[in-house]
């Protein structure tokens, strides 16, 4: 069998971002997604459209092609108060530099940002994707490959097609598994947040 549109695949895989092993995954607990539902970056699954279960494979996305040029305009202050808890206080276990934040901008939108620096009575913050401007080599292995059930095209194959309560659903680009911090404000991605605009107007969302 082999992948095409709405088949489960399982993937082997190790990507290498500047000569470093950035992600993995192996034989023993594969990637697995619904191919041609969005749920990984467009290339990567042109990438792979066609093989079979047994293919290799071995391909590089440019930053184009991956998560994005690096955009500072991505990159601004936030007042600390934004970080406050409900009872008026600074979160302070929160700023610590490195650290990823889930904030809601001005739309309503859940986006990752990562602390970048604190400063007396702000927190720069960084809204862009971790890998943008980076290039991804990938190489891998098709673990398997079958039909999707029609409960899985419905739920989707980790029930991610399921709307929370009060919300549309949670229709996220993973490109590994979903750690749960969309909260489904807006489009709310998992793994391919850092649009750049926040306009200042975030608040912490782990409050």
């Amino acid at each position: 069998m082999t992948i095409s549109k709405n088949k489960v695949v399982a993937l082997s895989y190790e990507l290498e971002v500047e000569g470093q092993i950035a992600d993995k995954a192996g034989s023993d607990k594969p990637l697995d997604y619904i191919h041609g539902t969005g749920m990984l970056l467009p290339r990567f699954e042109e990438e792979l459209e066609g093989k079979q279960e047994g293919d290799g494979f071995d391909f590089i996305l440019s930053a184009g092609e991956g998560y994005g040029e690096y955009h500072p305009e991505y990159k601004f202050d936030i007042p600390k108060e934004s970080f406050a808890g409900q009872d008026g206080r600074i979160r302070e276990d929160l700023l610590q530099v490195g650290l990823i934040i889930p904030m809601l901008n001005t739309s309503g939108q859940v986006v990752q940002g990562k602390i970048a620096a604190i400063k007396e009575d702000s927190v720069t913050m960084d809204f862009n994707h971790p890998m943008a401007g980076k290039t991804l080599h990938f190489t891998g292995k098709v673990e398997s490959v079958r039909e999707a059930t029609e409960k899985e095209l419905t739920e989707g194959l980790h029930g991610e097609f399921v709307p929370r309560e009060g919300c549309g659903g949670c229709h996220g680009k993973c490109h590994g598994e979903c750690d749960g911090e969309c909260d489904c404000e807006g489009e709310g991605n998992c793994h391919d947040e850092g649009e750049g605009n926040c306009e200042g107007g975030c608040k912490c969302h782990k409050e």
